[in-house]
C-alpha cells in the first residue's frame, strides 16, 4: 500500500495550491485527479483578485501569472465599471486569466515541487481511524494517509461520504455558458433579461462566439445539447443566428450552498467542496485558493507534530465566516442583475453609492478578499488582517514583507530596538528579522493606523500578534499558532 501524510482529492486550483503549499513545508502530498492532463474544458474563472494575487506573491510566483494576464485597474458594478487603482495593496488591480492557464501555472510550480499526481484516477471511497484514512482508487489501487483533502468541487464525493451537511439555498436561475460558431453576426454585448445578464461577446481568435444564456425555467440537470442552446438563443434574441456547433457546453446555476463543517476528524474540505454559490463577482477560484493558504501551513504543523490537532479547528473557524459572506453577496449581485424595475431602481441607487470613495473602497477590497478579518481577539486594527507588503530597510539590505514569506515560514518583525526580543524557543520555526519602515501604515476598509514596535506574521500573510519591547502576550500567540516552546 502506497503512503502519503496527505492525500488531495481534485487537482484544480484549490488541490493545486494546497499541494505547493505543504511541499513547501516539507509534506509527503499526493494529488488524486480524474483528468489525464491538467487540460481543462472551457475557460472557466476568468481571472485572479487583489488578495489572490498578494498570496501568489507571497510565494514568489505572481510574476508567472502576471506575464500571461491582463491588468484591468477597472472592476464592474452593475452596467458600469468603477475604478480600484487605489486600493492599498501593491497589486491594485483586476489580473484577467483564465482558469485554464492558472491551473497550467500552479501545476508546473508543483511539478518543480515534486508533487506525484495520480492523473486519471478519481477516489471513490475512504476510510478513517483515529491514526489514518485509507483511500480506494477508481483503478482499485489503495492509498494511505494521515490527512484526506477533499478539494474535489461542488458534487463532492469526499464531502458526502464523510457524512458532512451541505445546507443552503436551491438555484432560482440557470445559465448555459457555450463557445460556438453561427452562420450570422449576433447581437453582441450585454443584453439583461427578467432573471439575469445575457451575453455574446467574440472569442480571442475572432472566429466564434462566447454566449452566456440565462434559462427561461431553473434546470439543474448536467445533460445538454445543441438544442438547449439554441432554445434558450431564441427565448433571449428569438433567433439562433444560424447556430452551427459548440466547442464547449455547460450549465450553471446560482445555488447557494456550504458545508456545516470544513472538517470531520481526518477529512477535511477546500474550495468548491466546501461552498458553492453563483460565479458572480468571480469569487470562486480565489476564495478556493485562499482556504488553501489558510489550511495547508496548519496541516503541515500538525503532521510534523509541532502543533497539536487542535489548530486545525481554526482552519473552520476563520474561513467559515469568509464562505458564509461570499454566499451573501453572490446571492445579492444575482439578484441585482434581474431586470424589473423595482431592481433596476436598486441598481441604480447601489451604483450612485458606491461612486462615494469610502463606499466603493470597502465594496472591492469585500470582493478582492483585501478586507478579511480573522477573529484574534481585541488588538491593535492590524491583529487579524493581513499584513500590507511594506518596502523594508534591514540588515540584509531592502526587502519587501511578502519576498520574507517565500518558503511559508511565519516571520517576526521588529521595528524596535534590535534583539529586543527573546523568542530563543521558537527559532527553529520563526524567523527574526530586524527592519526600519518610514512610512504610512495603511489597511483596507480601515485606513492609516498606528506603526506597531513589532509584529507576529502567519506564513499565510495574516497578523497573529501585535505588540511593543515588553512582549506581553508574544509567548501565547507563538504557542497558539506555532507551537509550545522547545525543551531546552
Amino acid at each position: 500500500m502506497t503512503e502519503h501524510a496527505v492525500v488531495i482529492a481534485g487537482g484544480g486550483p484549490t488541490g493545486l495550491m494546497l499541494a505547493g503549499e505543504l511541499a513547501l513545508a516539507r509534506v509527503d502530498v499526493a494529488i488524486v485527479e480524474r483528468r489525464a492532463s491538467q487540460d481543462l474544458a472551457g475557460l472557466r474563472a476568468g481571472g485572479l483578485h487583489v488578495r489572490t494575487i498578494e498570496v501568489l506573491d507571497q510565494r514568489g510566483i505572481a510574476d508567472r501569472f502576471l506575464s500571461e494576464g491582463q491588468v484591468i485597474r477597472r472592476a464592474p458594478f452593475a452596467a458600469t465599471t468603477l475604478d480600484i487603482s487605489d486600493l492599498p495593496s501593491r497589486h491594485n488591480y483586476f489580473l484577467a486569466l483564465w482558469q485554464t492557464h492558472i491551473e497550467r501555472i500552479l501545476a508546473d510550480w508543483v511539478s518543480e515541487l515534486t508533487v506525484p499526481i495520480y492523473r486519471g484516477h478519481e477516489v471513490t471511497g475512504f476510510a478513517q481511524d483515529d491514526t489514518c484514512v485509507d483511500v480506494e482508487l477508481s483503478d482499485g489501487r489503495p492509498l494511505r494517509a494521515q490527512y484526506l483533502v477533499g478539494c474535489d468541487g461542488g458534487r463532492s464525493l469526499i464531502r458526502k461520504k464523510a457524512g458532512i451537511d451541505f445546507p443552503g439555498w436551491d438555484p432560482s436561475t440557470s445559465y448555459l455558458i457555450a463557445e460556438v460558431e453561427m452562420a450570422e453576426e449576433p447581437e453582441w454585448g450585454i443584453r439583461r433579461g427578467e432573471k439575469g445578464i445575457n451575453a455574446v461577446a467574440k472569442l480571442e481568435d475572432g472566429k466564434g462566439a462566447r454566449v452566456v444564456l440565462n434559462e427561461q425555467h431553473v434546470v439543474q440537470r448536467d445533460e445538454l445539447d445543441l438544442g438547449d442552446l439554441r432554445d434558450a438563443l431564441i427565448a433571449v434574441y428569438e433567433t439562433d443566428y444560424g447556430l452551427r456547433s459548440a466547442t464547449y457546453l455547460s450549465r450553471f446555476t446560482d445555488m447557494a450552498r456550504q458545508a456545516a463543517s470544513y472538517r470531520d476528524r481526518r477529512v477535511l474540505l477546500a474550495g468548491d467542496a466546501a461552498h458553492v454559490h453563483s460565479p458572480k463577482g468571480g469569487q470562486g477560484l480565489n476564495i478556493g485558493v485562499q482556504d488553501a493558504v489558510n489550511l495547508g501551513w496548519k496541516l503541515a504543523q500538525v503532521i510534523h507534530g509541532t502543533s497539536p490537532e487542535s489548530l486545525l479547528d481554526t482552519y473552520h473557524a476563520e474561513r467559515h465566516p469568509v464562505g458564509a459572506r461570499v454566499l451573501r453577496n453572490t446571492m445579492a449581485l444575482t439578484a441585482v442583475d434581474r431586470g424589473d424595475d423595482h431592481i433596476g431602481a436598486l441598481r441604480d441607487m447601489l451604483t450612485e453609492l458606491l461612486q462615494v470613495d469610502e463606499a466603493r473602497k470597502q465594496f472591492f477590497s469585500m470582493m478582492s478578499g483585501l478586507d478579511i478579518h480573522y477573529d484574534l481577539g481585541e488588538g491593535h486594527p492590524l491583529l487579524g488582517r493581513r499584513m500590507p507588503d511594506l518596502d523594508l530597510v534591514t540588515t540584509d539590505g531592502p526587502r519587501r514583507v511578502f519576498t520574507l514569506l517565500h518558503n511559508a515560514r511565519p516571520v517576526l518583525l521588529n521595528f524596535g530596538q534590535p534583539c529586543g526580543f527573546d523568542i530563543t524557543p521558537w527559532t527553529d520555526r520563526v524567523q527574526w528579522i530586524d527592519a526600519k519602515y518610514v512610512g504610512t501604515w495603511e489597511l483596507p476598509t480601515v485606513g492609516a493606523v498606528t506603526a506597531p514596535t513589532a509584529v507576529l506574521i502567519r506564513p499565510d500573510g495574516y497578523v497573529a500578534w501585535v505588540g511593543n519591547s515588553n512582549q506581553l502576550g508574544i509567548a501565547d500567540a507563538l504557542t497558539t499558532w506555532f507551537g509550545p516552546p522547545a525543551a531546552a
